[in-house]
């Protein structure tokens, strides 16, 4: 099902103050400066109508041997939405991250039987949409790099290779990204390739529908869930609380924060103060606009 063509769902105000929230470059890359009220708004429209969704996240961090914090948070939280909302569900990612991906699931009581290694390739009961958040995009020359340039392909499935069949079966897609070498952020690729030249061999050339840059993907599924709240009238994303019971079953279960390489109650070197500011905010603006 492809993004609907009536009125947008979410009042320019709205998504004005979403970015504000989650997309001011708090972490310097630059990046969630292509954030765009229309990105907000299109994305918005085309998913909120869905019954089905599939949301596949997941980034390794070879030198911790590890999943990073930044991603399966944001799945979660995403996933319990759309099935808060009546929806269908399921996060889909590979075998290094599916350990972490279930303890997040578990922190939310998201059913892990709906958290599965994603296959591969898309079957005959494919869902009506797929969002991609924190998860490795391929380059121009086909690899996968971190943001230390360095070549992750070994430890990258090629799960993003389902925008492309997505897009050839009709399939709505969304890509949330922080870094600009995750999937869905290949619709910022001319762009990224100005603004970073340093960084041009590293940004991914995935394409998504609709593309979402933010400050840090996790930030980024939240306020996603918050517009689609908005959309359905209902609040269906994190409660503040919830953000310390994911972090601390993910790093029981092996995950370390992206930036440090530890195993702390951190995503992408933010504290969980910051991580609860966030929510907090989120949360407060669509009460403003008359979300219960």
């Amino acid at each position: 099902m492809k993004e609907m063509t009536d009125a947008p769902l979410l009042p320019p105000a709205f998504a004005e103050k979403l970015i504000a929230i989650v997309a001011r470059d708090r972490g310097g890359r630059g990046v969630s400066r292509l954030s765009r009220v229309e990105s907000w708004q299109k994305a918005a429209r085309a998913f909120a109508p869905l019954r089905s969704v599939v949301i596949v996240s997941g980034f390794y961090v070879p030198d911790a041997n590890a999943p990073e914090t930044d991603g399966p948070g944001g799945a979660a939280v995403l996933a319990r939405a759309f099935c808060a909302e009546g929806r269908r569900a399921e996060i889909w990612t590979d075998s290094l991250c599916l350990g972490v991906m279930k303890a997040a699931a578990r922190a939310l009581s998201f059913p892990e039987k709906f958290v599965r290694a994603a296959p591969g390739s898309l079957k005959e009961d494919a869902p009506g949409g797929i969002i991609f958040t924190e998860r490795p995009g391929r380059a121009a020359d086909g690899r996968y790099y971190n943001f230390k340039k360095k070549d992750i392909s070994e430890w990258s499935p090629p799960l993003d290779a389902l925008a492309a069949e997505a897009a050839a079966r009709g399939i709505a897609t969304l890509g949330i990204g922080d870094g600009g070498n995750e999937a869905g952020m290949g619709c910022f690729y001319e762009e990224l390739k100005k603004l970073f030249p340093e960084y041009s061999g590293c940004f991914s050339v995935v394409k998504t529908d609709h593309a979402l840059a933010v400050d840090v993907s996790n930030w980024g599924a939240y306020a996603f869930a918050a517009a689609l709240s908005c959309a359905w009238g209902n609040w269906r994303g994190a409660e503040k609380w919830e953000e310390l019971a994911m972090l601390e079953a993910e790093t029981a279960a092996g995950a370390v924060d992206g930036i440090s390489r530890l195993p702390r109650l951190t995503v992408d070197g933010f504290e969980i103060s910051v991580q609860n500011d966030i929510i907090s905010s989120l949360k407060g603006l669509c009460a403003s606009f008359g979300v219960k």
